[in-house]
């Protein structure tokens, strides 16, 4: 697999995952209900180096915020009517909060909504290639904790790979990568790019860590939250 493409050109490897991420169903968890949910977008955005292969933009929230403190995430946010769109939001987001320059992207793709019941959002992922890398830091401290690029290949290694037991008995995926605990709506939509990108390895599923619900003082999450 080569990491980059002529003339900042998208790798096949992404646009093949764009195009069999367009073409299936998203699964009940996720399917968002007939009338409901605030339109929000986040930024899944590729990148890769020579020599180590596919990352992936992450965020690390502030761990005094009231919602979703220390939570790591994709750039993203509430849809504003002046971003026209997904697109823009997820750009102007992945801005303000990384400050990533949106003209080093290229977006190859938005994906279905995905519905977070919780906060009642409607997310939609905008699917980017970061043919132009430059520097990315918190935007603002008090916000977001920090930004990394996170390997493809150390969310797919099996001993990253877990499972998160929530206290009604439901269960998700979760990673342990870029030095950070990833769950949630996050280690959800991962671990279904992992499989459309053809990186996942079978992995122990019934490898279980339980979070107490204290950790989380604006309630607990549920699964796909």
């Amino acid at each position: 697999m080569t990491p980059n493409s002529p003339n900042g050109a998208p790798p096949e490897w992404l646009t093949r995952l764009v195009a069999a991420a367009q073409q299936t169903d998203v699964p009940p968890p996720l399917r968002p209900p007939a009338e409901a949910g605030r339109p929000a977008a986040v930024l899944v955005l590729f990148g890769a180096s020579d020599g180590h292969g596919p990352d992936l933009l992450l965020i690390r929230r502030a761990a005094a915020l009231r919602k979703h403190p220390g939570q790591p995430a994709f750039p993203g946010g509430a849809i504003d009517e002046t971003d026209g769109g997904p697109v823009g939001a997820a750009l102007r987001e992945a801005a303000e909060e990384t400050g990533l320059d949106p003209a080093g992207v290229q977006v190859v793709g938005v994906l279905p909504e995905l519905y977070i019941w919780r906060s009642d959002f409607r997310v939609t992922p905008v699917l980017g290639w970061w043919h132009t890398p430059g520097p990315v830091a918190p935007g603002d401290p008090a916000e977001i904790e920090s930004v990394r690029r996170v390997p493809v290949d150390e969310l797919a290694d099996p001993a990253n790979r877990l499972t998160i037991r929530y206290p009604g008995g439901q269960g998700g995926p979760a990673f342990r990568a870029g030095g950070m605990l990833v769950w949630g709506f996050t280690a959800a939509l991962l671990d279904r790019l992992l499989a459309l990108g053809g990186w996942e390895r079978p992995w122990d599923a019934s490898h279980v860590t339980e979070l107490a619900p204290d950790d989380f003082p604006d309630g607990w999450p549920v699964t796909g939250a």
